[in-house]
């Protein structure tokens, strides 16, 4: 009897072990993920040194600079073949003009695997762009009119162009949630748009880098025109359409390295 209860002593203990082991192995497949996000004019690399300086061209030819850029993106998604899908809390605004936020590495891990897709929304969906919800965002004047439809901005792209008139002119690229205001009642459009960055295998801590093509805001598909659109641009909607119709094709994937 004694030898029995020693014995079942033993098989507790070493099921415990195993148990405790398991956990830990669980623990060790989840791995952190960094979306590091770089940008350029087409071939050129661009970082804040190079703003306040007329050195960038447009496909409608305004030669141009670039004063401000900050841009928003939020429900980083990864979906498994089967279809499931794992959707990390929080969002990060992306500061180019003060250098911020371009390296962000959410607060969740993510469990080692194949992931059939692997996404970002630019700005904020329905469910989480709405007034007075994040008192950071706020704080910085990210947040949208009430008189514009509330919420929040989703980019602010800021300079100067030299205009028709040989004239250096200001230019204030902000994208928001298309609102109609010339029927009553007021007309809303969805405007973010999901980036899709394909798939990826995770098998350790891992870093996304993607990269924004600054000069794809003014020509895919829609050729801008600087000197008929620079400003008064948030209530205007179909600008806004443009805007978000070009936005299908700034963003690409460098590359996914551990």
């Amino acid at each position: 009897m004694k030898n029995t209860i020693l014995f079942l002593l033993i098989l507790s203990s070493f099921t415990l072990i195993t148990s405790c082991n398991e956990n830990n192995e669980y623990e060790s497949s989840q791995f952190n993920l960094t979306f590091n996000f770089s940008h350029s004019w087409d071939e050129k690399t661009v970082t804040n040194t190079d703003f306040n300086t007329i050195q960038f061209t447009n496909d409608h030819g305004e030669s141009l600079s670039i004063t401000k850029l900050r841009y928003l993106i939020s429900r980083i998604t990864f979906e498994k073949p089967n279809g499931e899908t794992l959707t990390l809390d929080g969002y990060n605004l992306v500061d180019v003009t003060n250098n911020s936020n371009t390296s962000f590495t959410p607060i969740p891990k993510i469990p080692e695997g194949t992931y059939s897709k692997v996404s970002f929304i630019f700005g904020f969906n329905n469910e989480d762009n709405y007034d007075l919800n994040y008192p950071d965002l706020n704080s910085v004047s990210w947040n949208v009119p009430e008189i514009l439809g509330g919420g929040y901005h989703y980019m602010q792209l800021e300079g100067r162009f030299i205009d028709n008139n040989s004239t250096e002119t200001g230019y204030a690229y902000h994208t928001i949630r298309a609102i109609n205001n010339r029927v009553t009642p007021q007309v809303f459009k969805d405007t973010f748009f999901e980036v899709d960055l394909g798939q990826a295998t995770i098998l350790n801590d891992t870093t996304f880098h993607i990269n924004m093509n600054i000069s794809k805001w003014f020509d895919t598909p829609n050729i801008w025109n600087l000197n008929d659109l620079n400003n008064m641009l948030m209530p205007n909607f179909d600008a806004q359409i443009d805007m978000f119709e070009n936005g299908q094709n700034v963003f690409s994937l460098k590359s996914i390295k551990p």
